[in-house]
């Protein structure tokens, strides 16, 4: 139920805030938003319908997308904000906590050392840094096999706008599919690369660059 101190402009109608949340939702799980089809099959209602709501939402300053690029819905600050009060499990930016391991010390991958026990702690907060940025998305599928990257391993992200050619990178193409590529430009094109012989590289003159790779956790 919505909190009364909800100015009347920016009051959500039920289904425009199940859109905002399932927009919210997406960006925090996939780190890109989702299609129009996708919503409209996610809510149970018409592409049109859909338009009609994100209209409205960006009326009431609630929502803001790119021109003409798909994936690109992001819900404003005070959309933030609103979620975080009309949904108490929403925070504007989750403050978790955060745990981390303890760094024995170093293990020899050759020769062996002498071993030196050490009490330092090892997290991912202190390893990457941990920022609204900052980000982790499951590999599904074994095209950067060579890479060391595996079905189920997951990478470290960090959101950017621009790589630099032989980057590892989430990229949009054709403003509709995400893929995890090593990044090329071409003068007219961007080419993405896989790292499994089995898979053709991506070639597209429709890229958008969504974040870079910065590291990688598996589980053995």
């Amino acid at each position: 139920m919505q909190p009364d101190t909800i100015p009347a402009a920016h009051r959500l109608t039920p289904r425009q805030l199940q859109l905002l949340k399932v927009i919210a939702s997406s960006l925090d799980n996939r780190c890109y938003s989702p299609t129009i089809a996708e919503l409209a099959a996610e809510l149970g209602i018409s592409r049109s319908t859909v338009f009609e709501h994100i209209a409205e939402l960006r009326k009431k300053n609630l929502l803001r997308a790119s021109q003409g690029k798909a994936r690109s819905l992001r819900p404003t600050s005070r959309a933030q904000k609103l979620l975080s009060r009309i949904e108490p499990g929403i925070s504007e930016n989750q403050d978790t906590p955060r745990k981390s391991i303890r760094l024995a010390g170093c293990v020899a991958a050759g020769s062996p050392l002498h071993a030196i026990e050490n009490r330092d702690l090892l997290s991912l907060e202190s390893y990457f840094g941990i920022d609204d940025d900052t980000f982790a998305l499951e590999v599904r599928g074994d095209s950067m096999i060579d890479d060391g990257i595996n079905d189920g391993d997951y990478v470290v992200c960090q959101r950017r706008s621009a790589a630099e050619n032989g980057q590892l990178v989430v990229a949009i193409v054709d403003n509709d599919n995400a893929t995890l590529k090593r990044f090329h430009k071409e003068d007219s094109r961007v080419r993405l690369n896989p790292a499994n012989d089995q898979y053709e590289p991506i070639y597209s003159d429709n890229c958008r660059i969504e974040a870079v790779v910065v590291g990688l956790v598996r589980k053995l």
